[in-house]
């Protein structure tokens, strides 16, 4: 079988061998996020990104923004990830504090959430719970409570 010209040629050749010789992690994801059921009111978004379980019990995020939320809505990209699974965590600064507030025995009061929209029994839920794949751009929703 003869193979058509433009395949034998040298420069696509070379390109094509390099492309096999390409780490996985070079090809990259932007995550997308829809953030709903936040507060009335005009508040600040704070969004945390984590990569592995360790980093996400250490609260040690490999990326974080903030995002203004109008109407109880926000949305916002994480953009050109290394494929892999990722947990995010979120909360609606309500109060402008920089922080998420808690009462006495720990309890959020201003509203959060997690991907998957996993949720946790008295603490946050696991990375396992909250994880998600991205191995190529993704759209996700993540509900406040």
């Amino acid at each position: 079988m003869r193979l058509p010209a433009f395949i034998t040629h040298p420069a696509v050749r070379a390109l094509c061998a390099a492309a096999v010789f390409l780490p996985a992690g070079a090809f990259a994801a932007d995550l997308s996020l829809s953030v709903a059921d936040g507060p009335a009111a005009d508040a600040t978004l704070y969004v945390a990104l984590y990569n592995d379980a360790a980093g996400y019990a250490e609260s040690k995020a490999v990326a974080s923004q903030t995002a203004p939320m109008q109407g109880g809505k926000a949305r916002l990209v994480f953009a050109g990830l290394a494929p892999g699974r990722y947990a995010v965590r979120a909360f609606a600064d309500e109060n402008g504090n920089g922080k998420l507030d808690t009462n006495l025995l720990g309890m959020p009061t201003e509203r959060y959430g997690f991907s998957n929209d996993a949720k946790g029994n008295r603490a946050p839920p696991s990375f396992d719970a909250a994880a998600i794949n991205v191995d190529a751009d993704l759209q996700t929703v993540i509900h406040l409570h």
